[in-house]
């Protein structure tokens, strides 16, 4: 099924729908369809049109009113569009009226993250976590999808007294799901043999929401080339990489990016890559300053930390891309459209956001920009926690300092 939606989407023209609620005000649900937008062509698609309705809450039966579905529908045939994604997770029954109204492939927005998580796996590890989460996504939504799943079992012979085709299918399932588990409890303990491998040598864990350059800032603190790419989820498996900046070796870990209304599957079946951020020692969150809504984005972060139980860890702020940021310049009594202008380090060091962490620093991975500084700042802070480990230790720092300084 998801390697068909793989393909499918490939070619394939699609609308975006969201809904305007109480609790979702307008310029919120136009920054989800902007991210759902990248996200549908990250995964292949081509996102034409998006549809948006005021509503108290979801129609239970067609997320959207019976006249916005109409418009939909009309678009649709009109455009040749194959597909329609829905920002928002559709129950099975909500699925099935959709799509027997609008005769297209319907998506929600859990469906196609784990389309692109499954696109994305390379390592037999995040295939494996990401082929749960699916089965997991789609073991209440079996109705019609699932049919070809009995020749995994062999078919005749494999079917009780009276069985319906839907309760052979799930049982497949279950039976994939449980075998699916096992499977990770063996990686989780290998992982785990891992991380004690490494000894007690201390742990900076990169995190994140998706696509704010953990990855190419990795590249720049380890000098190695792990795949960076400007698409969400560019990076799936877990990269461990030793640092040394100055004298001082540590651990330094890209972790899977975030991102609002991450699937819960996704994130128990990714656990054991999660468990690189939960045994850290030191946080580097980073930041993408150019992006619009980036402070909701570190809210997102610190509510999966807070999840994962890291929050009170501890953290550097790190704000990336400046220099792609930009402020906005105008006088109050200037009629005259508003200009934008890149903002200078120094005055981004003096600006509110400068006052939002003990540890914060803006930086641009991309053009090397105050690289320096924030080699600095991690090496202070890896370096209380090396001492605090191994106070033995402390004589090593403090001849190394001396002879910097004669």
């Amino acid at each position: 099924m998801f390697e068909q939606l793989k393909q499918e989407a490939e070619t394939e023209k699609t609308v975006l729908i969201g809904l305007i609620t109480p609790s979702q005000p307008e310029n919120k649900v136009n920054e989800y369809l902007e991210e759902l937008s990248f996200l549908a062509e990250t995964a292949g698609a081509e996102p034409v049109k998006s549809f948006v309705q005021r509503l108290d809450f979801p129609n239970p039966k067609t997320f959207v009113g019976t006249g916005k579905l109409a418009e939909i529908k009309a678009y649709i045939e009109e455009n040749e569009i194959g597909m329609a994604i829905f920002d928002d997770e559709l129950s099975p029954k909500q699925v099935r009226n959709i799509e027997a109204e609008l005769q297209v492939k319907i998506l929600d927005r859990t469906n196609l993250i784990l389309d692109i998580f499954a696109k994305r796996a390379q390592s037999a590890h995040a295939k494996t976590q990401v082929e749960l989460a699916q089965y997991k996504y789609m073991l209440p939504r079996l109705t019609g999808l699932w049919t070809h799943l009995e020749r995994q079992r062999g078919g005749i012979g494999m079917r009780g007294p009276g069985e319906s085709q839907i309760e052979t299918d799930r049982r497949i399932i279950l039976d994939r799901i449980s075998r699916l588990k096992e499977e990770l409890i063996h990686i989780d303990k290998q992982k785990a043999t891992q991380r004690k491998n490494r000894g007690k040598m201390v742990r900076v864990a990169l995190v994140g929401y998706t696509n704010v350059g953990k990855s190419t800032l990795m590249n720049v603190l380890s000098k190695s080339e792990v795949f960076a790419e400007n698409k969400l989820f560019a990076t799936l498996d877990t990269t461990v990489r030793k640092v040394i900046i100055d004298n001082l070796p540590f651990l330094l870990t890209d972790t899977v990016g975030f991102i609002r209304k991450l699937p819960t599957d996704l994130v128990q079946s990714f656990k054991s890559t999660l468990d690189e951020v939960r045994e850290a020692d030191l946080l580097l969150h980073i930041v993408d300053i150019s992006h619009s809504g980036f402070e909701e984005q570190i809210e997102v972060v610190n509510r999966t930390l807070a999840d994962l139980e890291a929050l009170d860890k501890p953290i550097i702020l790190v704000f990336n891309k400046i220099d792609a940021f930009h402020c906005v310049v105008k006088d109050e009594d200037d009629l005259t459209p508003k200009t934008m202008v890149n903002t200078t380090l120094e005055e981004l060091q003096q600006s509110w956001m400068s006052k939002m962490s003990k540890d914060c620093i803006f930086i641009s991975a991309k053009n090397l920009s105050n690289m320096e500084a924030l080699k600095e700042l991690v090496y202070d802070r890896v370096k209380a926690i090396h001492i605090a480990r191994f106070p033995y230790n402390d004589f090593l720092f403090q001849k190394y300092d001396e002879s910097e300084e004669i």
